[in-house]
């Protein structure tokens, strides 16, 4: 045919069209009930995780709507 300057290594790679295989793989194994629950627990515990972070960190990033419903002591009132 024709000869390669690769080294050996490398060239099987160059021709591994000739070498695909035609035997298929099997399937995929089916989740059991028990793993399919514990991988919906563990992403509605990120989920709920995510939500309430954002639900408690709201209020610390809005800036100025803070600082105008400030409450002022009674002391300060009574000069």
């Amino acid at each position: 045919m024709f000869s390669r300057r690769e080294a050996v290594p490398f060239a099987f790679v160059a021709e591994a069209d000739r070498f695909r295989s035609n035997v298929t793989p099997p399937p995929p194994e089916r989740l059991s009930v028990s793993q399919l629950a514990g991988r919906t627990l563990v992403g509605l515990t990120v989920v709920a995780g995510l939500v309430g972070s954002l639900l408690f960190g709201m209020p610390s990033l809005q800036s100025g709507a803070a600082e105008s419903h400030r409450q002022q002591s009674e002391a300060s009132d009574a000069r």
